[in-house]
């Protein structure tokens, strides 16, 4: 059970600093070809950065509430 949380715990943010990490290179390259809709582009990456972080968060929240037995299975 805990090596499992741990190997969970590395996953999830691995993956949500990979998701993010393209959000920003999809926003930096669409702010180089189009510049004018940098502001548009911005905003729309923060949303985009901050639901991928949400997800890291609660995925890691599972993964302690298992550790504790309060998640059945």
């Amino acid at each position: 059970s805990g090596i499992g949380a741990g190997i969970g715990a590395g996953l999830t943010i691995s993956g949500a600093g990979l998701g993010i990490g393209l959000v920003g290179w999809a926003a930096l390259s669409g702010i180089a070809s189009q510049p004018e809709a940098a502001g548009k582009i911005q905003v729309n990456m923060i949303v985009m950065a901050a639901l991928v972080e949400g997800v890291a968060i609660i995925s890691l929240l599972v993964i302690c509430y298992a550790l504790v037995g309060k998640v059945p299975g």
